[in-house]
């Protein structure tokens, strides 16, 4: 009988994050998922996968928070870390009207503590396993037309982050996932998005599930196509 993968989901509360864990758990999986504050809709889903869903607290944006997740489940293999943090703020600001401190946030959110989260959890993650994290065909500099440009420059940030990671990783057997799910119905995305998360989140997970034994950084949408920087 095929052993469960273990799945670490950060960022699991709601939306995206919320559907990636029940996916995971529908395809058998032991799924870790952290949450920022208590969700009664992680906590639904928990009574549902009795002894396959643990619930873990996390401030993605505070060092202290991730150093001591990492000291909690240190001892734990992870098949795949799987890293959904984002936030968007001012929007249709500039750099000339945008509060600095909203910048800053989007900044830390998006790019630098997803980035520091992987530095931290990479030595669980086996040779076979994969590390991915959720970001966004506009943090692609070639392929964004000029849309959301303080949103989109954090996940370029976060893109090139993961990219100076896997540089200094010259020959790591793991895959290393940018995964950008499309333009997605939730919160963030708003009511316009074209996709709901039914036709996103299974194709992202069916994407990191093919991706085992793939070595290398790849930037990819919902259909697993390759995209440009």
């Amino acid at each position: 009988m095929a052993v469960a993968s273990t799945v670490l989901v950060v960022g699991a509360s709601r939306g995206l994050g919320l559907a990636l864990a029940e996916e995971w758990l529908k395809r058998d999986a032991r799924v870790i998922a952290t949450v920022r504050t208590p969700s009664l809709e992680l906590n639904a889903l928990q009574g549902r996968y009795v002894g396959s869903l643990e619930i873990e607290t996390l401030d993605i944006a505070d060092a202290a928070s991730l150093l001591a997740l990492r000291d909690r489940i240190g001892a734990r293999s992870l098949d795949v870390l799987f890293v959904n943090a984002g936030i968007c703020k001012a929007n249709e600001d500039t750099p000339s009207t945008v509060a600095e401190q909203d910048f800053i946030d989007m900044m830390l959110t998006n790019a630098l503590s997803p980035a520091r989260l992987v530095e931290l959890f990479e030595s669980l993650v086996p040779t076979s396993g994969v590390i991915a994290i959720m970001t966004s065909e506009l943090g692609s500099i070639a392929g964004n037309s000029g849309l959301w440009e303080l949103y989109s420059s954090s996940k370029a940030a976060l893109n090139m982050l993961m990219k100076c990671f896997a540089s200094r990783r010259a020959g790591d057997p793991r895959a290393l996932l940018l995964v950008a799910p499309g333009w997605v119905r939730t919160d963030m995305g708003t009511s316009a998005a074209n996709l709901s998360i039914d036709e996103s989140i299974p194709f992202v997970v069916g994407s990191v599930e093919r991706s085992r034994g793939k070595a290398g950084l790849r930037f990819i949408d919902r259909n697993g196509r390759t995209l440009p920087w």
